[in-house]
Order: structure tokens, then C-alpha cells, then sequence
């Protein structure tokens, strides 16, 4: 079997199915049948989709769940998420209502700047690159001005240009590094645009620069683009009520559930190995938001990451503390988002979804979404520290485990009335799906 094919992209979609279903398939027809039953009826819609990416066959569709009853600063929201996995949309649900009647959760932007850099390599003297640097600094902002005329009507633009020196890394490295404000944007074509002209025009001065010449220096240009690590881009998320108010069915002792959720909290603050489970956790929440409003989750999990070890060492994102009798909470996420551009007019389910949250600007989506997250790791922490993680999350993943044995609704009802009483695990539930059937 010959698994190279040469002009795949120039396939009609048919073909495309064609050639993977008898190339790779036993049952070539079943392949495609499958394939098929995932496209979209309206053809518009799947025109739509078709057209996302390339070399589109079908579609690959995720569960949408919706987590009611979020108390954001004094405002109830709905929040959609897309996410597979089960129990994260009933966990968010849970740490939701429970927030609602002690205060709900309170937001603050802290930042919205966005990066991006000009990399490039210089031979010279740092004195004479400086001196050149501040007498053309004035005509890279010019030489944009055509590109930043409708983001400077929103009131957002360049904000700076510096020269930065990081020859100390790497021979004759250097880097122009810009910073922007986007508005509802999350930008990244808007700062590309900007930097690729920054090179074209920094470039050019170069060339003309007598000193230059003189000195017999060199400057190249090596890349121009944006930074996915938005360090002052940030929103902080938090909840905080006396510790007493934290006393609920499942809390009988308020104090020594606070003082074990901050010391759980301190452990990822402190340990790697749990710190990156601890924010992964968050991540379900954030992530599950950020897919369903259309935004890039692949960026927002980088910038995510790479905060988390700002400081030389992975560390937990979230924070918990114990002050005068009062249990506070708080999560600060670095979150370049946008509710315009990209798939967010384009995707008909985004729509939806950002219709949903009543058509946020890009700030109050930040805010959002780092509520979703700071909900989703109170619950597992919550879990964690009084009931243990599994017990919830097993029952959730109970229907996952039924479909993989292809239960029927008579199997369903009596495992379901079974496992009310019994731990579920994989082979717990097989075994007795297998003493029913026989």
C-alpha cells in the first residue's frame, strides 16, 4: 500500500474522502459513510466550515454544556463550554451556585497589553545602534499610520517602540519590541501587519544611515512577529466570604476546610509535579470558554504556561488566603482574547455563544472566562480536600462507560440504581454488565 500522494490538496473533497477511505479502511464505504454523517445539512453551514481550514473532510464536533447562575460583580451570567470531558461543566455549575449566596465572584483588568517584536542581528556598536534607533523611531510610527488608522479610531494603536539588547544571550542579537492596544481584537493580524512594516522600514533607514556605511556594519532582519506571552495583558478573578459562611452540607468544619484548601493551594505554589495538574484544572474551565467564543486556545494555554513560571519555577496560578477571619481566592490569567474578527462573525455557534454571554466587549470576556476558571479549580480543590476528586467524576463518566459497552436502556436503569450505592470504575461497572447479561 502506497501511503504518499502527490496534489492532495487540489482534490476535490470527494476525492480527498476517496483516497483516505481506500487507503487507509478495510471498509473503504463505511469510512465515508461516517465522514458523511458529520457534515453539516444546510450546505451553507458546511460551505462554511469547509472553508476554515484546508483540506476539510468533515467535521469533528465537541458537546456545547451550558454552566448557569454566575454571580460576576453583581451579575448574573450563563456560560457556554465547549469540552469533552466529563464532569467539568456540572463541577463549574456547582462552584457557580455555590458562590451566588456568598458574594458571587469580582473581577479586575489589570492590564491589556499586547506584544509583538522585530528580531534581528546587528554587528555594530551598541552606541551607534542606539543613536540610529531614536532618530528613526518617529518614522516607524509613520510608515504604519495607514495600518493603525481604523484601531486608532477605537481607540487602541502602537503605544511604544523600544530597542532592546539581548546580546548578552545571543552574538549581535537584538529586538524591536513594540507594545499595542487592541481594543476587542485580539490582534494578531493587526500587530503582524504592524511589525512586518517596522522591519521594512527599519531596514531601509538602515541602508541609508551614513555611520552605517562608514563603520562598514551589518544589520539583518531575522523574523517579525507577535508574542503569545502577554504578561500585561492580565485579569484577576476572586472570591472571598468570612470563613464561617463557607459551612455547607459537605464543609461541616469551615476552619479546617479553609486552612486545608490553602495549604492545598500553597503545595502548588511550591511543587512543579502538582502545579501543573493544579493548572491544568483551571485550564479545563478557561479553555472550555475560549473554544466555545471562538478563540485560540493553543495561544491562550502558551501564554498561560509560560506565566505560571515567570517568577524560574512552575507555579500555581491561583492564590488562597486566610486574613481576620475572612477565606479569599483569587486566580490572575493572562488573557489576549477578541469578541471581534476571526471566527467570532464567521462561526454560527460563536454567535451564539458570545449572544449568550450578552455580546461582551474583550475585557468583560477576560473577565468571564477567568471566572470559569477560578470556579472549575475551586471545585476539584474542594473535591480534593473533603470528598476526593473520583467519586463525582466517576458517576460523571458513567455514561461514557455504558456507550463503550453498548448498554441498553434496561442495563442503564439497573446500573445506574446500582452504582447510587457503589463506587464506579471501569471494571466495576463491566462486571456487572457482564452478571446482567449473563
Amino acid at each position: 500500500m502506497n501511503n504518499a500522494v502527490a496534489g492532495f490538496s487540489k482534490l476535490s473533497k470527494q476525492e480527498k474522502i476517496n483516497w483516505i477511505a481506500e487507503q487507509y479502511f478495510s471498509t473503504p464505504n463505511e469510512a465515508e459513510t461516517l465522514l458523511k454523517k458529520y457534515w453539516n445539512t444546510d450546505e451553507k453551514i458546511q460551505q462554511l466550515h469547509d472553508e476554515f481550514i484546508e483540506n476539510t473532510i468533515s467535521n469533528f464536533y465537541l458537546p456545547l454544556g451550558i454552566a448557569p447562575n454566575f454571580l460576576i460583580n453583581g451579575k448574573y451570567k450563563t456560560i457556554p463550554m465547549v469540552i469533552e470531558e466529563s464532569s467539568v461543566v456540572a463541577a463549574a455549575s456547582k462552584a457557580a451556585k455555590f458562590w451566588a449566596t456568598r458574594g458571587g465572584f469580582k473581577t479586575t483588568i489589570l492590564g491589556t497589553e499586547k506584544i509583538g517584536q522585530v528580531h534581528f542581528i546587528f554587528d555594530g556598536e551598541l552606541a551607534l545602534l542606539e543613536a540610529f534607533f531614536e532618530k528613526i523611531k518617529p518614522a516607524l510610527f509613520e510608515a504604519t499610520e495607514s495600518i493603525t488608522q481604523n484601531m486608532r479610531q477605537r481607540g487602541g494603536g502602537i503605544t511604544d517602540i523600544v530597542l532592546k539588547n539581548k546580546t548578552s544571550e545571543l552574538k549581535n542579537y537584538y529586538q524591536l519590541h513594540a507594545t499595542f492596544e487592541t481594543k476587542n481584537s485580539m490582534g494578531a493580524n493587526f500587530i503582524n501587519s504592524c511589525l512586518e512594516q517596522f522591519a521594512v522600514t527599519f531596514k531601509e533607514k538602515a541602508a541609508e544611515y551614513e555611520p552605517f556605511q562608514k563603520k562598514g556594519t551589518i544589520l539583518e532582519i531575522i523574523m517579525s512577529i507577535l508574542s503569545n506571552y502577554v504578561p500585561n495583558c492580565v485579569v484577576r478573578a476572586e472570591v472571598s466570604c468570612p470563613v464561617s459562611d463557607l459551612a455547607e452540607k459537605h464543609i461541616p468544619e469551615p476552619l479546617l476546610f479553609a486552612q486545608r484548601f490553602v495549604q492545598a493551594v500553597q503545595i502548588a505554589e511550591i511543587e512543579p509535579f502538582r502545579a501543573v495538574t493544579h493548572n491544568k484544572g483551571i485550564m479545563n474551565g478557561v479553555d472550555a470558554v475560549v473554544l466555545a467564543t471562538g478563540n485560540d486556545f493553543r495561544a491562550i494555554e502558551a501564554a498561560v504556561h509560560a506565566y505560571a513560571a515567570k517568577n524560574g519555577t512552575y507555579s500555581s496560578l491561583s492564590h488562597a488566603k486566610i486574613e481576620n477571619g475572612v477565606f479569599t481566592f483569587w486566580v490572575d490569567l493572562p488573557l489576549a482574547l477578541g469578541t471581534v474578527g476571526g471566527l467570532t462573525t464567521l462561526h454560527p455557534m460563536v454567535k451564539f455563544c458570545l449572544t449568550l454571554l450578552e455580546n461582551p466587549s474583550a475585557t468583560e470576556l477576560m473577565e468571564v472566562i477567568a471566572v470559569a476558571g477560578l470556579a472549575q479549580n475551586f471545585a476539584a480543590l474542594r473535591s480534593l480536600t473533603t470528598t476526593g476528586i473520583q467519586a463525582g467524576h466517576m458517576k460523571m463518566h458513567l455514561n461514557n462507560i455504558l456507550n463503550q459497552l453498548e448498554a441498553t436502556e434496561e442495563e442503564r436503569q439497573l446500573v445506574q440504581k446500582h452504582f447510587k450505592k457503589h463506587t464506579v470504575s471501569h471494571s466495576a461497572v463491566v462486571n456487572y454488565i457482564t452478571a446482567i447479561r449473563n
